[in-house]
């Protein structure tokens, strides 16, 4: 629906229509050119790649789809910050990797011998993952910007008023020491380092900035200078900016209309609107402020730390890449903690929005975030998918080494179709339960009659040994207890299969499941309600 059309939906009713409708609405008071409306993200080159990672990529391509679904323009920026020096060496990198501390990852050896650099590798998993999941992205390598002078004007404006710079990094971070070095970090010459220089000066006329190499302190480990001293040519890569003033130049240079950042940058995104408005004459961007990911301890994401990187990769080993993309749209508001044992409620909350979009009437916002999650390229007709929980289930009784086949086999006999789209499905089931077991069962309120007939049904399945048979006494149990069958034949798919539906039941137990899993499955759940 488009927005003209109507006052009471914008878009396709999703926050990031809301979004959009407001960057498209700005930049008409600002009355900027409107052909072309560009969204960026940022992502640093010099350690894993995380879900964090591919989260501003996600939100900032999503944008600029729902601008484009607005009647606009629009395409999404990729910026790889491979101008940055290697401050640590991140887990799972060979230590070899330290003799090339504060080496800008641009020129650090990859060191698994697959690509021309670090940081080529690193940006390559990026957009691997971006590419897997449908994402069209306009990449920028920082140190090819550097290279070719895209930058080399707003640098030379930044310089220019380098101590009025340097006091308003102070008044909103209260970070003095760009009041008495250039908030630019030279790339030396001779030792290859890009952190151990300062400079004090800025010649205009000739875009030189002369440095020493002093050495500095990072993350309480002094890195001493090699005293060399000499020129940067801000015109080319022998250098870059600070990230307190580098945005605002890329967002004058690249033309953005809308980058988000996390709260945890907030204090540097002022200082980076201040410089783009009152340096660079460039009105800052469009800011949405989301909160941190975080890893199972809470704790932030981090791309350097063992035990704290879940990449995008391993996510696709156990959910499809859509059930990301809903995971990184579903809110923008909140903090998230990311988990491999968030995929199969993702994976399930997937299925359920195909059912709202295909199905007459439904929620209108939520058949629009469907459209979100395949990147506005939804399926022509229903996916043919088979209830992640049952997957799992059917996992857990699956004979070692044979878990595909006998899965495929128990799927046909319920009446599935089981085509190239389920048998990747039954893959990434059967690769989470050998990983992570079944996941944690949602709790299933019981009470009154409800709750008298799973106790007797608890009680009567120790004596049943035939599927058909139980099907029928489920039919009975519920009609004993002035239920309808429909209703708790309901209950007891959610508390065996955490969905209101799926196989004929009786057969499941008793062919599939196991009785002494399915008394185990009904006592916790008669446990947790009395």
């Amino acid at each position: 629906m488009n927005a003209k059309s109507s006052k009471a939906v914008i878009g396709l009713g999703t926050w990031m229509d809301k979004v959009a409708y407001r960057l498209v609405e700005r930049e008409k008071n600002l009355g900027r050119s409107l052909n072309l409306l560009r969204t960026q993200a940022g992502i640093g080159a010099s350690g894993n790649i995380h879900i964090g990672s591919v989260s501003d990529s996600v939100r900032a391509y999503a944008i600029s789809l729902a601008v484009r679904n607005l009647g606009y323009d629009s395409e999404m920026i990729q910026f790889a910050d491979d101008m940055d020096g290697l401050r640590s060496i991140p887990s799972d990198m060979p230590s070899s990797l330290s003799k090339y501390l504060l080496h800008p990852v641009s020129l650090v050896p990859d060191p698994f011998g697959c690509h021309e650099s670090f940081a080529i590798h690193v940006e390559s998993l990026l957009i691997d993952a971006l590419e897997m999941m449908g994402i069209e992205a306009k990449l920028y390598r920082g140190y090819e910007v550097y290279s070719r002078g895209l930058l080399r004007d707003q640098i030379a404006k930044i310089l220019s008023r380098w101590r009025e710079v340097g006091e308003k990094i102070e008044e909103l971070t209260g970070q003095s020491k760009f009041k008495e070095v250039l908030p630019y970090f030279p790339l030396c010459s001779s030792c290859g380092r890009i952190y151990t220089s300062v400079a004090k000066e800025f010649d205009p006329s000739r875009g030189i900035v002369p440095y020493k190499c002093v050495g500095v302190s990072i993350k309480g480990v002094r890195h001493a200078g090699c005293g060399n001293e000499d020129e940067a040519d801000i015109s080319k890569a022998e250098g870059k900016l600070s990230w307190k003033v580098e945005w605002a130049a890329r967002w004058a240079g690249l033309d953005i209309r809308f980058e988000a950042f996390g709260k945890d940058l907030a204090a540097s995104v002022k200082v980076n609107d201040w410089v783009s408005k009152n340096i660079l004459g460039f009105e800052p961007p469009m800011h949405l402020q989301y909160e941190l990911f975080l890893d199972e301890s809470r704790r932030k994401i981090s791309k350097s730390k063992a035990g704290s990187v879940f990449t995008p990769h391993s996510w696709f080993r156990y959910g499809t890449p859509q059930s990301l993309v809903l995971l990184l749209l579903k809110r923008i508001r909140g903090a998230r903690v990311v988990s491999p044992r968030l995929i199969p409620s993702l994976m399930n909350e997937v299925d359920r929005l195909a059912e709202n979009y295909f199905s007459d009437g439904g929620d209108m916002a939520r058949k629009g975030l469907f459209q979100y999650v395949y990147l506005m390229n939804p399926p022509q007709k229903k996916p043919s998918s088979v209830p992640y929980n049952l997957l799992l289930a059917l996992a857990s009784t699956a004979p070692k080494d044979r878990e595909m086949d006998f899965i495929a086999s128990r799927l046909r006999k319920y009446g599935y179709i089981v085509d190239g789209d389920v048998q990747a499905r039954i893959g990434m089931a059967v690769n989470y339960y050998r990983d992570y077991g079944q996941p944690e069962r949602v709790k299933v309120e019981l009470s009154g009659p409800i709750l008298d007939a799973v106790k007797t049904l608890a009680e009567k399945l120790t004596g049943i040994d035939d599927g058909e048979k139980l099907q029928g006494l489920i039919f009975s149990i519920a009609r004993e207890h002035g239920l309808q069958p429909s209703e708790f034949f309901k209950t007891l798919y959610m508390i065996f299969l955490g969905q209101d539906r799926g196989p004929r039941l009786g057969p499941f137990i008793i062919e599939d499941l196991g009785k002494a899993q399915a008394l185990e499955v009904l006592r916790a759940a008669i446990s947790a309600n009395v």
